[in-house]
């Protein structure tokens, strides 16, 4: 059997980082195993959907080195729906239903308040030929509900195991809303039936729909493919992504925030898993780790600063050569080689190189708490050209001059110099700046 597997995005917003793991882990999947890995459009809710939303759909998987052998979008196939919706209405597995959500919601009440489960009571199916034409001449139109067979449904998740639920404890779910249009849960089904998917990857949140799902399937005369729900992920205290970087779209990580694809990709193939988390420059290792038995389901929690470490080693580990065209891209064109071999372990972020490209360059504000010491420190400066043997033979002659040593000699210097109490190596910062630039702060 050929794996096959789907990922199916919603193009009415921004991709984020849980919608990313779920594609991630999909994509690991399928090829891990030589698989087919489907993108679908589920584009039927025409009013939200956009098509700045698919393009940044594409743009993040295409940023992540996500490729994808098939695209299909949902909104140019109603015919094929409709004809397996009728089928569905011919055999009696949908049903017209005429309650208002007034009318759904006091049921719902009324059963809670008497300690039963919320499900809906087939009401619709002992209604008569007059009952509902007096519906109808109340401008009342029908949204059909899916009945549910009242037998046992089980199936062995990839992540959770044996999963089973009893038919008569779902309620029969609303699969046509009142205008006539589809809604998720039938269309979906019937894509995954038409394209052959084998395995379906997504949240916990959908494993009570799964159970309907795979009746639907059956009523479609289909075997229901298999299923691997991954627990949802949290920030930090157990909350919703909300917060700083978990809580922004791929667009916002990419473009604002500068993040390597390949830090996210470290984080959200293991995040969860049994695998420790390593900074990966390539994606080939998280292809060939990958198992969906590694999975536990306790709930993973989504580290932003972890991200940023993941970051900061990648970048430690990227050649000028991988990077100068990016360096193109932010404006920065005129970094050489010997700059980012002096900086780059310095950075977080790829943006942050900035910030380094002004201390070497400025306008910077020295720090200059002793001025005593820096005229002195000043007066001692080796004549240009500089190396990177410059720094040692300057600071060699203050300390002798001076008696300081350690921290007193070396902050106030660098401070003075870049404005800043941290930072790359003085020794291959000091040339890239220049004498006539380290003079001039000095002398501030």
């Amino acid at each position: 059997m050929t794996v096959k597997v789907r990922f199916a995005p919603s193009p009415t917003g921004y991709m984020h980082v849980g919608n990313a793991r779920t594609a991630l882990v999909t994509w690991l999947f399928a090829r891990k195993n030589q698989g087919i890995f489907l993108l679908r459009i589920d584009d039927t809710d025409a009013e939200r959907s956009k098509p700045e939303y698919e393009q940044a759909i594409e743009d993040g998987l295409n940023w992540m080195g996500l490729d994808w052998d098939e695209k299909a979008r949902q909104k140019n196939r109603d015919e094929r729906y409709q004809e397996a919706i009728q089928k569905l209405k011919d055999d009696g597995r949908l049903y017209p239903c005429y309650e208002t959500a007034e009318e759904l919601a006091l049921k719902r009440k009324t059963q809670l308040s008497r300690g039963k489960p919320p499900v809906y009571d087939r009401g619709a199916l002992s209604l008569n030929d007059e009952q509902i034409k007096a519906y109808e001449d109340q401008g009342r139109k029908a949204h059909w509900r899916f009945k549910m067979l009242h037998d046992p449904i089980e199936w062995n998740d990839m992540v959770r195991g044996n999963v089973q639920f009893q038919g008569s404890d779902i309620s029969d779910p609303v699969l046509i809303r009142e205008d006539g249009s589809p809604l998720y849960h039938i269309c979906s089904v019937i894509d995954d039936v038409d394209y052959k998917i084998t395995h379906v990857v997504r949240g916990e949140d959908h494993v009570s729909n799964t159970a309907a799902h795979i009746q639907m399937f059956e009523a479609l005369g289909a075997k229901p493919p298999e299923f691997a729900h991954m627990t949802l992920l949290a920030d930090m205290d157990g909350g919703k992504l909300s917060k700083r970087l978990g809580g922004k779209s791929l667009k916002e990580l990419r473009e604002e925030e500068g993040l390597e694809p390949m830090a996210l990709i470290s984080l959200l193939a293991k995040l969860g898993s049994s695998d420790p988390i390593d900074a990966l420059t390539d994606i080939q290792p998280a292809i060939d780790q990958f198992d969906f038995s590694k999975f536990s389901r306790n709930t993973p929690k989504f580290d932003s600063d972890e991200l940023i470490r993941l970051n900061a080693k990648i970048l430690q580990q990227t050649s000028y050569a991988d990077i100068k065209d990016r360096l193109e891209e932010l404006g920065l064109g005129d970094i050489d080689e010997s700059f980012w071999n002096a900086v780059h372990n310095n950075l977080n972020l790829l943006i942050d190189l900035k910030e380094w490209w002004t201390v070497a360059n400025g306008p910077v504000s020295p720090i200059i708490e002793d001025a005593d010491y820096i005229r002195e420190a000043a007066a001692l400066l080796p004549a240009a050209p500089w190396d990177e043997n410059t720094w040692s033979s300057w600071t060699t002659q203050i300390k002798e001059k001076t008696g300081r040593k350690g921290k007193e000699l070396f902050l106030p210097l660098r401070q003075a110099i870049t404005g800043m109490d941290h930072g790359p190596e003085m020794p291959v910062l000091l040339p890239l700046i220049g004498s006539e630039k380290v003079k001039d702060r000095l002398a501030a």
